[in-house]
């Protein structure tokens, strides 16, 4: 049996808890024995949630056994961690056999310096302040979830789902975790390498209308012609003008911009239609399945059927 000992303060965000902690008591309902689900805080008290919720915990830290799974949720109370937290994690953190965060749990870990030379991830919102502060951690802002040998890390909130769910995979088996997401009413799971958001929350708008329209244009016309001269050409710039100016108000250049929107276009069209993989790379302005293919294997790290196959099982042969 594998004990899953999720830690508990003030000021968590109870979806951290929550989420994973369903998807391994589900594991435990399809598989008997699987895993022991403890939760702690330092005194054994009750801890209250950023939602206002009450959480009552199993025990106290210092009670709690050695366990397979160590995970550090997120929320409010990982912006200051009680520095009794992170004496507790640094002594007891190394003998989990794997450690978890969840949003910016990666924080109370990093202050503990149980990330330092590791590739983690963390909320969107706190990878620049995780990086800075942490200059021994590489911090990706991509990823929904990193795995980096016996630490594994997530994004925001419901990424800790997916990233449940992967480890339960890898401990069980596709099918359990297969079963255990369509009773939360989830895909299997996301691949680790998605996106946290999409391009149009990635990027900053424009300010300047002719910039905005583009934007816009970009996204309701995939399959079109969208090289720099062409878009300058809408936007009333010089090609050269118009790169530097897309750069600086969005943040990206105008070909990666493209190739998100692109990215996310077929992505959509693969989870929610029967559309044939030739005529989805079609749509998305790729124009020949392998170039499409070459695409999600770059950004992704996984083909487009299997891609679809993680999103939407029923279409898979």
């Amino acid at each position: 049996m594998r004990t899953v000992l999720i830690v508990l303060f003030d000021g968590v965000q109870s979806l951290d808890v929550t989420g994973p902690a369903e998807v391994f008591a589900g594991a435990e309902a399809c598989q008997d024995g699987s895993y022991r689900i403890l939760t702690a805080s330092l005194d054994g008290a009750a801890v209250r949630t950023s939602s206002g919720l009450t959480l009552v915990p199993d025990r106290a830290l210092a009670d709690a056994p050695a366990p397979h799974t160590l995970l550090v949720p997120g929320g409010e109370g990982t912006r200051r961690p009680d520095p009794r937290l992170i004496a507790w994690l640094r002594t007891h953190g190394p003998r989990a056999e794997r450690l978890v965060s969840v949003c910016t749990g990666a924080i109370p870990l990093a202050e503990a310096g149980l990330l330092d030379g590791r590739r983690v991830t963390t909320h969107w919102a706190y990878c620049a302040k995780l990086a800075r502060d942490h200059p021994d951690v590489e911090v990706d802002p991509d990823p929904i979830y990193v795995r980096d040998g016996r630490v594994a890390t997530s994004a925001g909130v419901t990424a800790g789902i997916d990233l449940s769910l992967a480890l339960v995979e890898e401990d069980l088996g596709r099918d359990t975790a297969l079963t255990i997401a369509r009773h939360l009413v989830v895909f299997l799971r996301r691949p680790g390498s998605q996106a946290q958001f999409s391009v149009q929350l990635a990027a900053q708008t424009a300010q300047r209308e002719p910039l905005r329209e583009v934007q816009q244009w970009i996204t309701e016309h995939p399959a079109g012609d969208l090289s720099v001269e062409a878009l300058a050409a809408r936007a009333g710039f010089s090609p050269r003008h118009f790169a530097r100016a897309f750069q600086a108000e969005t943040g990206t250049t105008p070909g990666r911009y493209v190739d998100r929107v692109r990215l996310e276009h077929a992505r959509r069209l693969l989870e929610d239609t029967a559309d044939g993989v030739e005529e989805i790379s079609r749509a998305s302005g790729y124009g020949t399945p392998e170039a499409m293919r070459r695409a999600f294997v770059k950004v992704l790290g996984t083909a487009p059927a299997e891609y679809r196959r993680r999103f939407r099982p029923s279409l898979t042969p």
